[in-house]
């Protein structure tokens, strides 16, 4: 059974090309959660337990898990991310896509999440 699932599982990613685009309603989603040092350390801690796997100790999408999955992890570091809104940000994180789950979060830990990639965004050096 277990096979069965990761043999869907990767065929479902590998479907899948292209970029990922939130519908443009997201844009209009505001970031209610103050980006202070509590939400830093609240997301923080989210990212290492849902995210870093896959996206990286520093959001390059490299991570350990990652590198085999397709399509791969998102940059989260990339140009297009930066300008990318908190409220795309979100939903993503709400919605998901294969091979990346909805992780079963209140709107306060994503939002906290969303301001976690914007301080790894702010203190990375690089755009690739």
């Amino acid at each position: 059974m277990k096979i069965t699932f990761l043999i869907v599982f990767l065929l479902i990613g590998m479907q899948q090309t292209g970029t990922w685009n939130a519908p443009k309603e997201a844009d209009k989603i505001l970031n209610p959660v103050k980006d202070d040092a509590n939400s830093a350390k609240a997301g923080a801690d989210l990212y290492t337990t849902y995210c870093l796997m896959c996206h990286g100790t520093k959001g390059k999408g490299d991570g350990p898990s990652g590198v085999s999955l397709v399509p791969r992890p998102g940059n989260l570091l990339s140009d297009r991310n930066k300008q990318a809104s908190d409220g795309s940000f979100f939903w993503k994180i709400k919605n998901g896509k294969a091979p990346m789950p909805a992780y079963p979060l209140t709107d306060n830990q994503r939002w906290s999440l969303v301001n976690y990639v914007r301080e790894l965004q702010k203190n990375s050096g690089t755009s690739k």
